[in-house]
């Protein structure tokens, strides 16, 4: 059986080191590596968007890799219950016209008993930036 480290029930030390598990992961802009911290049927509401299971998030995260360069993320922690994690976030990336943006957000996770992903709801909204606003550089 397929296990992800740390697993529920999550303490607050745990909880948070899921979170830079995460953080890690997504900016290291792999979707093959991000996808498998999802069970494979994971369910995702992102934005406008509903994916469901593993070949779908490679795939989503495939296509939004390409448009979004330079793709730098922060995650933090926010709250937790036994198997379930919420974080607020944001993040900056440039445009295909290099324009460069900031994402904001929240997410709320919820997680199998061996420590996968099986539901991600992320509320996302965009902001346009200068160059020099940048944070994350």
């Amino acid at each position: 059986m397929e296990q992800k480290l740390p697993l529920p029930p999550f303490t607050l030390e745990t909880a948070k080191e899921k979170i830079q598990l995460a953080e890690d992961a997504w900016n290291s802009q792999d979707p093959e590596r991000v996808s498998k911290a999802y069970t494979i049927d994971s369910e995702w509401r992102n934005r406008d968007k509903f994916v469901n299971g593993r070949e779908e998030i490679v795939a989503f995260l495939t296509e939004k890799w390409k448009k979004e360069r330079n793709y730098k993320l922060k995650k933090e922690y926010w709250a937790h219950t036994e198997n379930r994690i919420a974080v607020r976030f944001e993040y900056e990336y440039q445009d295909l016209n290099g324009n460069w943006f900031r994402a904001y957000g929240n997410e709320n996770w919820e997680f199998d008993a061996n420590g996968l992903m099986q539901k991600r709801y992320a509320s996302i909204n965009d902001l346009q930036i200068k160059e020099e606003d940048r944070k994350f550089k």
